[in-house]
């Protein structure tokens, strides 16, 4: 059996062959291991521990966290209509019926499309425009919001949508009186002990922001995704996702632990997808065929236009894995298998 550093190593080395730059962590035995290969960018050295990335979709899960933190603070309700949290004036389509909730935003059973309303157009029309998200405003996406036909009865089925936990995150931030980054950094980011996750680096940050690369290995500006930075706006370090995966395993044996009751709140809301997936608040989750060793995998991955991202968890066998990367090329392949090969060389007790 190869030990942790080794199965690190091994898959940060071989993904620098296929993106640019990647920093592999792995958690297992109560240890971590982090090992950086390739480039943070033209000039640049490989990346490390503390490099920052942006993170996508992953992004879901912190605006799970936030969710649920505010959930437990009776600021808003799970089960409230998303036209109630974002205030007067809102105007939030309905089908049968059924308003959209916070809970199908963050569960992506609202219906909604996977994109704000005339994005995907704007994007085509503008191909000097590398951010397609630059035009959501807030008066753009609710306005397009407003004119939106749900594709089903909110709550009936699972359809990932960008622009559900997009609104979702800016409710919160209505609801709270604050700007989202501002929550996070408070609710999440605070308790945890997360140094570096934000949505705009400060100036030291600055200096250690991987540069971000198409497919073809082009350097690509930065993605801000202006009034919607809930469904995937935050940067973040391979350091900060380890301490975050550190607190999901082990939320369930230590409930007092940091940000351990909004953790369990988030994983005690499953919408079933088929008969092996399913959504939790936040993270996805699925179970393997038995013939494939049966193991859960809870996980969430992220893209924008120049990264890639990957973050998973084993809570039965108490290992995880975050990659990230400065190339838009999927790392899903490289951290499903690590993940794997954890769940299968190493079982401490949950």
């Amino acid at each position: 059996m190869e030990d942790l550093a080794s199965l690190v190593h091994q898959t940060a080395d071989r993904l620098a062959g296929q993106t640019v730059g990647a920093v592999v962590a792995g958690l297992a035995d109560g240890a971590v291991e982090f090992h950086g290969a390739g480039r943070t960018g033209p000039g640049g050295g490989a990346p490390g521990p503390r490099t920052l990335f942006e993170i996508g979709s992953v992004t879901k899960v912190f605006t799970s966290l936030l969710l649920a933190r505010l959930i437990l603070d009776d600021s808003v309700r799970l089960d409230e209509p998303l036209a109630d949290v974002l205030g007067e004036g809102a105007v939030v389509p309905a089908r049968g019926g059924v308003p959209i909730t916070l809970r199908h935003l963050a569960t992506h059973t609202s219906g909604l499309p996977r994109l704000p309303r005339g994005m995907a157009i704007r994007a085509l029309l503008r191909p000097n425009k590398p951010d397609p998200y630059a035009g959501c405003t807030a008066e753009a996406v609710l306005a397009g919001l407003a004119r939106t036909r749900l594709r089903a009865v909110p709550g009936r089925g699972f359809r990932y949508s960008n622009l559900g936990v997009g609104l979702l995150g800016l409710a919160l931030a209505r609801r709270a009186g604050a700007e989202y980054g501002e929550l996070v950094a408070r609710e999440v980011c605070g308790p945890l002990g997360l140094v570096d996750t934000c949505l705009r680096p400060a100036a030291e940050q600055s200096e250690r922001l991987a540069v971000g690369h198409s497919a073809s290995g082009e350097p690509v500006p930065h993605w801000d995704l202006a009034a919607i930075p809930g469904m995937g706006g935050l940067l973040s370090t391979a350091a900060d996702l380890s301490i975050l995966l550190r607190a999901q395993l082990s939320a369930e044996r230590e409930p007092d632990g940091p940000l351990a009751p909004a953790i369990i709140t988030t994983r005690a809301t499953r919408h079933r997808v088929n008969a092996f997936a399913w959504a939790h608040l936040g993270w996805l989750g699925h179970r393997l065929h038995a013939q494939q060793g049966g193991h859960l995998q809870l996980w969430h991955n992220g893209g924008t236009g120049g990264f890639a991202s990957f973050v998973a968890f084993d809570p039965d066998k108490q290992v995880g894995v975050a990659i990230l990367a400065n190339s838009c090329r999927s790392v899903d392949p490289a951290g499903t298998a690590l993940l794997r090969r954890l769940q299968q060389d190493f079982a401490t007790a949950g």
